[in-house]
């Protein structure tokens, strides 16, 4: 007996669930003319493997522009949703390929989908392609994005010490004392030795004071008289300056894409310059 797959209901319009098709292996190798040719033979573009993958998974997980840009062309689905839940745009920023991204968002792919799991901005975060970053911001994706596993996109980013994805997120108004576990990003820079991150963090009024769940303050998660103890250390002793704690209120009081918002009322660039972390 045929099972109740056969006749397609069970996936819609994406078709059966087979192995790894052609189409597929084209797409992820990035064999364009194959692929174009696979196309006008009439291959099926949305056809899923029984992990839920789509070529246009593969294309954009392997960064293969030209691929993706075949693929959507011929009708691929953009916010297919592979057995995790990720989109194609999820694993584009994954890569951290911006052309990519960029064609998935001219197609309509979704910056902020309704997912269970981390979102383009967290992967964009994950790879550490701070352009991604700033192009997903820009096209409105949500800062606080909250995964349970992984938190923000502030703390992906400082758990994996992409300092030039937290300038941006921070610059754009990401909440610098958002919680997972009650646990920091301030946390993480502590638990993985960065005093770059951690003078950064403080900069933008991260809390040293912030315990998570097992009562530990980020000093708490450093070696005695190394570099991010005495740095963590300094600022517990030594209060912020009246320039940096004016900072810090400008920051909070502009709220989320702070920097975005002084940028229309038209105040002076020095201002914005002063505000920035450069």
């Amino acid at each position: 007996m045929e099972p109740p797959a056969a006749d397609g209901r069970f996936l819609g319009d994406l078709g059966f669930w087979v192995e790894r098709t052609p189409v597929h292996e084209a797409a992820q190798r990035g064999e364009s003319l194959q692929l174009q040719q696979l196309i006008e033979s009439g291959a099926c573009v949305n056809q899923v493997t029984v992990d839920s993958i789509t070529p246009l998974h593969a294309a954009s997980l392997q960064g293969q522009a030209r691929c993706v840009q075949l693929l959507l062309a011929a009708g691929a689905q953009v916010d297919a949703r592979n057995i995790d839940g990720s989109t194609p745009l999820c694993d584009a920023c994954a890569s951290g390929s911006i052309e990519c991204v960029k064609l998935l968002l001219s197609y309509g792919a979704k910056v902020n989908p309704p997912l269970y799991t981390a979102s383009p901005l967290h992967e964009a975060c994950m790879s550490g392609s701070s352009e991604c970053v700033r192009l997903l911001i820009d096209v409105g994706a949500n800062l606080e994005a909250h995964d349970c596993h992984f938190g923000t996109p502030l703390h992906v980013a400082c758990a994996r010490e992409h300092l030039d994805c937290v300038k941006v997120l921070l610059n754009a108004g990401a909440n610098v004392n958002a919680a997972k576990l009650h646990e920091t990003a301030l946390h993480h820079a502590a638990k993985v030795k960065n005093v770059d991150l951690i003078e950064m963090l403080v900069e933008f009024g991260g809390n040293i004071y912030a315990r998570d769940n097992r009562g530990k303050k980020p000093s708490d998660y450093t070696w005695s008289s190394t570099a991010p103890a005495k740095c963590l250390e300094y600022y517990e002793k030594t209060p912020l300056t009246l320039s940096q704690l004016c900072r810090v209120s400008l920051r909070k009081a502009t709220g989320v894409r702070g920097l975005e918002k002084i940028a229309k009322l038209n105040i002076p660039p020095r201002l914005i310059d002063y505000l920035s972390y450069n």
